[in-house]
């Protein structure tokens, strides 16, 4: 499974705890993080991730994309509900890709526990026949919002 991991500065802290505590489970999967994200995580437990541009300079929208091309399966982005953030509107988007695709997205810790546990349990099998599929919503092209 390919997951992307996101946090607002005020809750890096929360996703390196979390990638320490989950580790077992997080190293068997492709992991894609936004900059400083990553090199917080990959520091603090050996773990390999493609690590985009920051959140401010476009590494929203990079995973946004790869969710549009249906090569992301899991989003994990801990936000900080307290902070304005001057790329809102990227954050945003990157909720609606989520929904539209059809691709579990947690917005903290609690919400990301229950979805690490699905995925070690092997909930996640309609990630892959969608993969194989190139199937999302059914939406595209129809010219409908």
């Amino acid at each position: 499974m390919n997951i992307a991991m996101i946090a607002h500065d005020e809750k890096k802290d929360d996703i390196v705890q979390f990638s320490t505590a989950y580790l077992n489970v997080l190293k068997d999967h492709e992991l894609f993080s936004t900059g400083t994200t990553g090199k917080r995580i990959s520091e603090a437990t050996g773990l390999s991730l493609h690590r985009f541009r920051s959140g401010p300079l476009g590494g929203d929208q990079q995973i946004g994309a790869m969710i549009a091309e249906n090569n992301m399966d899991l989003v994990l982005f801990f936000k900080d509900p307290l902070t304005a953030q001057p790329h809102e509107p990227d954050i945003s988007a990157l909720g609606r890709l989520c929904d539209v695709y059809g691709i579990p997205i947690a917005t903290n810790m609690a919400t990301a526990e229950v979805l690490i546990h699905g995925l070690k349990k092997g909930d996640f099998a309609f990630r892959e026949l969608r993969r194989q599929t190139g199937g999302n919503s059914g939406n595209e092209g129809d010219g409908n919002n």
